[in-house]
């Protein structure tokens, strides 16, 4: 475990209403920066705990470094409890459909009234405009936005293999988060922000937006699209495994040739430049493949290593727990899990100072830190126990 008092977000209080994926992201990001984060789940916990499939890694994944209080919103003492949470609070997150806050009366204006400083972080499916009382997923996203087209190939749209708009959104909304509360310095006042699934989608399409508004020719799907390269694609190798490589430069296609015997292509004037070697890539792919097919997957590997090129073996998500760079650089946090067991999941994807971000508190159980923030708030453990035997708090 590691100590808070010196991470970036160390002394930022942050109350996050918020289930799923996009809203947990947020809250993760920050959490993990050394905000303290308080989960307000609701009584028997947020039902993201029992998601089965898919998503039954939602909850381990987006949910550690914070603690976890349980409240029924809907009940008077609840709601108090919340309020009084968000009076000294920096920070609220929250990503339920449009107008659920509200209808409770913790939307942005009412607690901005309790607290003047007050960031408040609504992740949702779509911003303000002719959309933006849609309920959306991010599977809705992709296929809106122009995300899934370019995934499958022609006429089977595809979502991409994980809940990229999810995350994407909780990134997006992040760095409004810090940018509030920069301008917070200056001004003293909090800020309602947002972020968007469907935003967030069409955003990562815009390279295909400009591609079309420069060529005047429509992106193609990736599974057909013309490649900016000649060699850039997955690979058969002898024992029936698959590598990805890539040759994106003309440094590249002479290191290349003089690795894997070409030396004759390197300076045929057929081949020196990528804009050729793409227009002769019918001829020169299976040249490639049949070198490949020569070598083990690990000897290729070895190969493509030495000479610097870029490379990827073909890898599934369980592979990572065993992935040599991922546990020799500490980019897995082992977490015990609620239901019991445990599990080693990805680190935040940062460093700062040369220092990765570690766990500081295991997945929390549901309503675990109930009474220990309730002592902080205010509460005593009179009061503390009626609300536990009312129902209001668990």
């Amino acid at each position: 475990m590691t100590e808070a008092t010196d991470l970036p977000l160390s002394g930022i209080k942050v109350i996050e209403f918020t289930h799923m994926v996009m809203g947990p992201a947020v809250g993760l990001i920050l959490a993990d920066l050394g905000a303290d984060v308080i989960k307000v789940e609701p009584i028997g916990g947020d039902n993201t705990r029992r998601l089965m499939g898919s998503g039954a890694g939602y909850f381990s994944m987006y949910n550690r470094n914070k603690k976890s209080i349980c409240l029924d919103l809907k009940s008077r003492q609840g709601l108090m409890v919340a309020k009084r949470l968000v009076q000294d609070a920096d920070i609220v997150i929250e990503n339920f459909r449009p107008s659920a806050m509200d209808k409770l009366g913790l939307g942005y204006e009412p607690l901005s009234q309790l607290n003047a400083g007050l960031i408040y972080c609504s992740e949702k499916g779509f911003l303000a405009g002719p959309y933006e009382h849609r309920t959306a997923l991010d599977e809705v996203a992709q296929m809106m936005g122009g995300l899934a087209y370019m995934t499958g190939p022609p006429g089977k749209p595809l979502r991409a293999g994980a809940s990229v708009i999810d995350v994407m959104g909780g990134m997006f909304g992040v760095i409004a988060i810090l940018a509030a509360l920069k301008q917070r310095e200056t001004t003293g006042k909090g800020q309602y922000v947002k972020s968007a699934l469907f935003e967030s989608s069409v955003f990562l399409v815009g390279q295909h937006m400009a591609q079309y508004a420069v060529t005047g020719q429509a992106a193609m799907p990736m599974p057909v699209r013309i490649s900016a390269w000649a060699i850039y694609d997955v690979f058969e190798t002898k024992d029936q495994q698959q590598v990805f490589v890539g040759v994106v430069s003309d440094g590249q296609w002479v290191k290349f040739c003089e690795a894997f015997g070409l030396d004759h292509l390197a300076i045929d004037i057929d081949y020196v430049l990528n804009a050729d070697r793409v227009k002769q890539r019918d001829v020169l792919m299976p040249i490639v493949r049949g070198i490949f097919k020569q070598f083990d997957k690990q000897d290729l590997m070895a190969k493509l290593e030495h000479t610097g090129l870029p490379f990827a073996p073909i890898s599934r998500p369980e592979d990572m727990f065993e992935d040599v760079h991922m546990r020799e650089s500490g980019g897995l946090l082992s977490l015990n899990l609620p239901e019991g067991g445990t599990a080693e999941l990805p680190s935040l994807p940062l460093e700062m100072n040369g220092r990765k971000f570690g766990l500081r508190h295991d997945l929390p159980g549901i309503g675990q830190h109930t009474t220990e923030v309730m002592k902080q708030i205010g509460f005593d453990s009179d009061t503390i126990h009626k609300m536990l035997k009312d129902g209001a708090i668990q």
